[in-house]
């Protein structure tokens, strides 16, 4: 994550910021503005004499005991997963304060890691993600992520958020009436087969973007739309991810570690089936999600990551036959997926 200087207040939000700053810090400190993710939330670093922090900055005022990020964070922590401290908050100028993880993603830190440092990476990843769920499935609680989840509805609206912003927005494909019924038929039936999976928590977008490699140890951030889901869904964001490039018999082998210990009743035939299902429907939800950024915002960061999320949902097209009539209408519009 590049930081620079913070400049001039120039709108409400900042306004806050500065209102903040110099209520709990005064002037002695220093403040750089920290790349953000696809939400409306900004970040900063707050360099002072007690240390640095990262502010998160709200679009607007929230209260505590309803922010789902402070919701769930402390529900991981209480399963023992690493997530960031919240070391202060404001809840009338909307700024959470907290323990600064630096900049080191997964996706940063692939590159120059040998073979064995990747695979004991992915390897934490992924034994994290069997803590999260077989600790959830044993827990009492009445947090709110457990009471939402992956239903046909949602899944559904995800898929048509690609082909709105993806399809249609970035690419300008204009779909022909018949098209789109089968676009429409294809997501349906794609989204309850999912939805009719069994269900564990998820963090809901686990990957190498929201993994911090920090005192030698992966924290996990941006959980707080977590929500019951498949098991294999945050998997499928970890292993066909469009940040980083995996080799497929790296991604089979630690999918396959992890169905052993994991889901150890589920076939490898039932749970390669849903590993890659799941990739396809993660892959074309995070393809909206570029499209939206690329064309609604005009924030070209993610245009890079088309090809590779293009590629994780070609392959699952093509080997499936049933997936067939979905692949023609989209082929035909894309030409990575043919």
């Amino acid at each position: 994550m590049g930081a620079e200087a913070l400049p001039p207040s120039s709108d409400h939000a900042e306004e806050r910021l500065f209102d903040f700053l110099r209520a709990r810090h005064g002037e002695d400190m220093r403040v750089e503005t920290l790349s953000g993710d696809a939400s409306t939330r900004r970040y900063y670093r707050l360099l002072s004499r007690g240390g640095t922090t990262v502010l998160a900055l709200y679009p607007e005022p929230f209260r505590m005991a309803e922010l789902s990020f402070a919701q769930v964070g402390a529900l991981l922590a209480d399963f023992g997963l690493p997530v960031p401290k919240i070391q202060g908050f404001d809840e009338d100028h909307g700024i959470l304060e907290l323990e600064d993880l630096g900049d080191l993603r997964l996706q940063d830190a692939l590159p120059h890691a040998s073979d064995s440092r990747r695979l004991e990476l992915y390897r934490e990843a992924a034994r994290d993600l069997r803590t999260l769920q077989g600790e959830a499935s044993a827990a009492h609680h009445d947090a709110p992520c457990f009471g939402v989840a992956f239903d046909t509805e949602k899944l559904v609206w995800e898929l048509d958020y690609f082909r709105q912003h993806f399809l249609e927005g970035w690419r300008q494909c204009r779909l022909s009436a018949e098209e789109r019924t089968t676009l429409d038929e294809g997501f349906h039936r794609l989204s309850a087969e999912i939805a009719g999976w069994p269900r564990v928590l998820c963090h809901r977008d686990y990957h190498s973007r929201n993994l911090m490699l920090h005192r030698d140890r992966l924290f996990w951030i941006d959980f707080q739309d977590a929500r019951m889901g498949p098991a294999t869904y945050d998997l499928a964001s970890l292993l066909r991810d469009p940040y980083v490039e995996l080799p497929d018999d790296f991604a089979r082998e630690l999918a396959e570690e992890f169905r052993r210990d994991a889901i150890p009743d589920e076939s490898p035939a039932t749970f390669g089936r849903r590993f890659d299902l799941m990739a396809l429907q993660r892959n074309l939800k995070a393809l909206g999600t570029f499209g939206f950024q690329a064309v609604e915002r005009e924030n070209t960061v993610y245009v890079p990551y088309m090809p590779r999320a293009l590629s994780c949902a070609g392959a699952v097209l093509r080997r499936y036959p049933e997936l067939a009539p979905l692949h023609r209408v989209l082929a035909r519009q894309i030409q990575e997926l043919q």
